[in-house]
């Protein structure tokens, strides 16, 4: 099987912004400049296995000054560690939790690793990582009547489109053709 890219029409419009809001139009373009669309598909449905943590404490990194390693409850019985870069981090704070084996909307797997010796089973997400929006100096905040392990879709409003395009053809590739006009060479 060939493998995809996955692009969002949110990416793709902070990109070029004059493209049409429509998914099916911004589809029939793809096409039209030789891009084999596999599917579309709702952002919501790939945000499902993605959930709302509630980071119970966050402590100093003791091998790095700019990461903090968070205990977080994902609505299981035992709690994950985290290590984040994201300066907004906060104990008793709502955020998107991000599994070790799950993969974000634009295909990434994200895997349990270690960051300066410290395990980290996870991520905690913000907006433009998660596709909800262009914001990457932070954590999205979450907030309302949360409960940890809820899936983000139904924790909050998700709106948007992501295109699997067949032949993994690079985001820049596929952004100067929709911008030129120039359709793909094969």
């Amino acid at each position: 099987m060939e493998s995809a890219v996955n692009l969002s029409l949110l990416y793709l419009r902070s990109r070029i912004p004059t493209l049409p809001d429509s998914a099916d139009e911004v589809a029939a373009r793809l096409r039209d400049l030789g891009f084999d669309v596999e599917r579309t598909v709702p952002l919501a449905e790939l945000l499902r296995p993605i959930v709302v943590a509630h980071v119970d404490s966050v402590t100093q990194h003791p091998n790095a000054d700019r990461l903090k390693v968070c205990s977080v409850n994902d609505g299981t019985e035992q709690r994950l560690q985290i290590v984040t870069g994201a300066a907004n981090v906060e104990a008793g704070a709502y955020y998107p939790l991000v599994r070790s084996g799950t993969t974000l909307p634009n295909g990434t797997k994200i895997k349990r690793g270690k960051l300066r010796g410290e395990v980290s089973e996870g991520m905690l997400g913000s907006a433009d990582e998660l596709e909800l929006g262009t914001d990457h100096d932070g954590l999205l905040a979450l907030s309302g009547d949360l409960v940890p392990g809820t899936p983000l879709p139904d924790a909050m409003r998700v709106d948007g489109i992501v295109f699997a395009i067949a032949g993994n053809p690079s985001p820049d590739e596929v952004v100067e053709a929709l911008t030129t006009g120039k359709r793909r060479e094969r």
